[in-house]
């Protein structure tokens, strides 16, 4: 018979090592109803953010050792000699390091049982699913094995209207790192703190650190830099905005950045620490590649942001927003926010020409058909065309799309104020339920298309011409309108207030709250 392992000694497994979840249980494993058990093997949350000097902890690289088998992880300095010291106390130094993994058994298997839900398109939409779940009384984490998905623990109810699968492992062994030393393969125990004094070679770049190798919630590990939060923008904003851009412009990227990644501390918070390096959050590379325009952005703002009601706002921005603005749930199922709402973006002859809202077919039409007088109608995707098939359309959405018979009617079921497409159906001719696709997830499945700003214009059976306009979600700044009105004289503190108005521009509140 299993004996369950308490919660604080599954914390004391996580600590130093990763769990392997193997195959779920036979009905002879089962639990009694009353024992509660844990949905993943617990790691310690990150530090919370002070005003003084807020550090981010960025993850490098996410899900390594998921198996033993997995590739090893090379560490390399940039100059002098990099220092690791391991949770059990070992020390060494090198120029080089390489942590194999290794499989490890445990001294009695530990039982895991989770409600998912998902998955979802983003971290906005889970992140409001999970506030649903918390606002019922029940603990209710979001992850992302893969993709988002929100963990709730087993038997908990669910939100209405919620679908939710069920999932036990049971857990036999763990995944723990190993070092190459002159001496052989040295068993070491998390987490490994790394300290590179000329900085470690990764992805192409060189990063400061210091630098730490840690446990996350799916027994796997993660590769995390500390990074202040302005030297953090040195790695983001030159691929943000460019460097080019103008003044005032690049100064309201950087602030945006800045308030974004505070506001979004806590995005992986279960698998402790902050923030991702890729187009999960902002794009994070060497900080080095900062030119001077950049670094004169980030000292002019240096520790300022967007907050409202004394918190970081949610400070999504995008490339080009087509010439309207989209209010933040026309993007993701979240909260309203005051300071995200669908306006159009342009000059008086535009906002005369279209108004708010663009929700008939033939208003949007209208819009995009013009674009003299709005921000940003530079943009090479200000405007832009698709055709799609039905073939294409199968492809993407695969299982759900094999019942649907040729020939598929593709439909524009609800449109925002903005005029962006909220639900998108796609129906076949015989009896089989439509398959809908909601908000976000049109463009995660229909990838080929760079906005949900646009209409549909049939071209024979199976065949759609997709007009659109802009790039991105559409909700707050719009890069390309951004450089626009700074090019006219416009000011930062103008540019945010037209983005986001209601919000305060000013320094960090005394500690960061995340939304």
């Amino acid at each position: 018979m299993i004996r369950l392992l308490s919660f604080s000694m599954l914390l004391g497994l996580a600590c130093g090592c990763g769990a392997r979840e193997l195959a779920a249980p036979s009905a002879s494993d089962e639990v009694p109803a009353l024992v509660t058990l844990a949905t993943h093997r617990p790691v310690p949350r990150p530090p919370q953010l002070s005003r003084a000097e807020p550090v981010l902890w960025v993850a490098l690289e996410d899900h390594l050792g998921s198996h033993p088998a997995a590739m090893p992880l090379q560490l390399s300095s940039a100059g002098a000699p990099l220092t690791l010291e391991d949770g059990a106390g070992g020390s060494w130094t090198a120029a080089s390091f390489t942590v194999r993994w290794r499989s490890v058994a445990l001294p009695e298997p530990v039982m895991l049982a989770r409600r998912i839900a998902g998955p979802f398109a983003s971290f906005e939409s889970a992140e409001r699913l999970a506030q649903r779940w918390r606002a019922l009384g029940v603990t209710a984490s979001v992850a992302h094995p893969n993709d988002w998905e929100v963990w709730a623990p087993q038997g908990s109810i669910a939100p209405d209207g919620t679908s939710v699968r069920e999932w036990t492992r049971r857990v036999h062994a763990t995944v723990e790192p190993t070092l190459d030393t002159p001496e052989g393969v040295q068993p070491i125990k998390g987490p490994l703190q790394i300290t590179a004094p000329d900085g470690l070679r990764w992805n192409r770049g060189v990063f400061r650190g210091p630098f730490r190798l840690q446990p996350d919630a799916y027994g796997s590990w993660t590769l995390i830099e500390q990074v202040a939060v302005e030297r953090y923008l040195e790695g983001v904003v030159p691929h943000e905005i460019g460097a080019s851009s103008p003044v005032a412009a690049l100064q309201a990227q950087t602030v945006l950045a800045r308030t974004w990644a505070l506001a979004n501390s806590h995005r992986f918070q279960i698998d402790g620490y902050h923030l991702c390096s890729d187009t999960q959050c902002q794009v994070y590379s060497d900080p080095r590649l900062a030119g001077a325009a950049v670094r004169q952005a980030i000292a002019a703002t240096r520790g300022r942001l967007l907050s409202r009601a004394g918190r970081p706002i949610s400070a999504v921005y995008h490339a080009t927003n087509g010439g309207v603005m989209a209010a933040g749930p026309e993007a993701w199922a979240m909260q309203p926010q005051p300071y995200l709402v669908a306006k159009v973006d342009g000059d008086e002859g535009w906002r005369e020409r279209h108004t708010i809202p663009l929700q008939r077919p033939q208003h949007v039409s209208s819009l995009l058909m013009d674009r003299s007088g709005a921000n940003g109608s530079q943009h090479p995707l200000f405007r832009w065309s698709r055709v799609i098939t039905a073939d294409e359309i199968r492809q993407a959405i695969d299982v759900p799309a094999q019942a649907l018979q040729s020939p598929l009617r593709l439909n524009a079921l609800q449109r925002g104020a903005s005029g962006r497409v909220l639900a998108l159906q796609i129906a076949g001719s015989g009896e089989s339920e439509p398959v809908v696709l909601r908000l976000d997830q049109i463009r995660r499945t229909l990838r080929r298309l760079p906005s949900t700003l646009f209409v549909i214009e049939p071209q024979g059976s199976d065949r759609w011409l997709i007009r659109g306009g802009g790039f991105g979600h559409g909700a707050g700044l719009s890069q390309a309108g951004a450089i626009d009105l700074a090019w006219r004289g416009w000011p930062t503190e103008r540019i945010l207030r037209h983005y986001y108005p209601g919000t305060v521009y000013g320094p960090l509140p005394a500690r960061v709250q995340s939304p």
